[in-house]
């Protein structure tokens, strides 16, 4: 099995490991067990160049104060909730507020800081990583001992897959997604020029000044958030759009056209000819154009920042427990939460 195990560091008593998995076709991917994070994801290039296309940063101690969620995987709940607050059947919890007032991507120590129990497996072609823990009743105000299973695989057919499945003892809320920030033209190119993005998406739900969702859904015709035909990425981060404006850039959350397994975005970069493909089953995707990555030194002393990288986030509406309309996050007891989302490369 092609999966080699090395220490990485110690987060208090727990050894962190690194694992790294090679399908033997193109794709390799490093990933340790402390956030389950990605720390690189290496693919051939049209030239045979082995390229990484992940952002990241050098040490465990540089991964501890993680600013940006830099590849790490995201829970109890990806993205945003409106002052920390949601109701369950009449009762109203309170979840970790840790930006402005509201509760990100988990509250103030979300899955991305925790230790991961790992399990190799899989085979030759298409190694996996099983990463498990239990968050245990009211962590971070979350109702519910919640069992989480988390597996990487590198396919055959030189993709990325991550499947994600929960168990809760109590009705509770999940919606868990990856941040990787992807630069197809290297994670040290520092720049998106010359990369193109579709996005299978014929609505997109705006935000207020805090980055919330007003509730509404509006249509994509004829705004900046019209990706159904591939652009480059870099002319429209300062588009004359309100929205786009408000935040220098994307920052928003696409509602994925069609139901089930799909295609829900293709990037390129005409530089280096690799293209990745985002299919999920999740009902939509947060488009982050790294309008906020902190300005500095990351791995390998390469230099990012603003618009150095994208994020395709697949998840559930953010904040939806507030409105009826959007798909909602929530997991009844004994119920199985599962979901899917695969970065396929190719060169073209």
């Amino acid at each position: 099995m092609p999966i080699v195990k090395t220490e990485y560091g110690k987060a208090g008593d727990k050894t962190v490991y690194c694992y790294t998995l090679d399908n033997g076709g193109g794709l390799s991917a490093e990933i340790i067990n402390y956030g389950g994070i990605i720390k690189n994801l290496y693919f051939n290039d049209k030239n045979g160049v082995k390229t990484d296309v992940v952002l990241g940063r050098d040490t465990l101690d540089d991964y501890f104060k993680n600013d940006g969620y830099l590849g790490a995987l995201i829970g109890r709940h990806a993205n945003r909730i409106a002052g920390g607050k949601f109701t369950i059947d009449g009762r109203e919890y309170n979840a970790g507020i840790n930006e402005n007032g509201n509760s990100l991507h988990g509250g103030n120590v979300g899955f991305d800081k925790k230790v991961w129990d790992a399990e190799e497996s899989g085979t030759d072609a298409e190694p996996s990583l099983v990463l498990s823990l239990l968050s245990p009743d009211g962590e971070e105000g979350f109702p519910g001992n919640l069992k989480v299973r988390v597996t990487y695989t590198l396919t055959a057919d030189n993709a990325l897959k991550i499947e994600y499945s929960a168990v809760s003892d109590k009705d509770t809320v999940v919606n868990l997604t990856n941040h990787s920030y992807f630069n197809l033209a290297g994670y040290n190119s520092g720049t998106l020029k010359s990369q193109t993005l579709y996005i299978n998406s014929s609505f997109y739900t705006p935000n207020d000044s805090a980055c919330m969702p007003t509730g509404e859904v509006l249509s994509v015709e004829g705004t900046a958030f019209d990706f159904r035909e591939a652009k480059e990425l870099t002319p429209n981060l300062d588009a004359p759009d309100a929205q786009v404006q408000m935040f220098g850039g994307f920052d928003h959350n696409f509602v994925i056209d069609g139901e089930g397994y799909r295609l829900a975005a293709r990037a390129e970069c005409a530089d280096n000819g690799i293209v990745m493909e985002t299919r999920t089953n999740q009902p939509s995707m947060q488009l982050y154009t790294s309008n906020g990555l902190p300005e500095g030194e990351y791995k390998n002393g390469s230099h990012c920042g603003v618009h150095s990288a994208f994020c395709l986030e697949t998840q559930c509406f953010p904040n939806a427990m507030k409105y009826r309309h959007y798909p909602n996050p929530l997991l009844r007891a004994g119920e199985e939460y599962k979901t899917v989302t695969e970065y396929k490369f190719s060169v073209k």
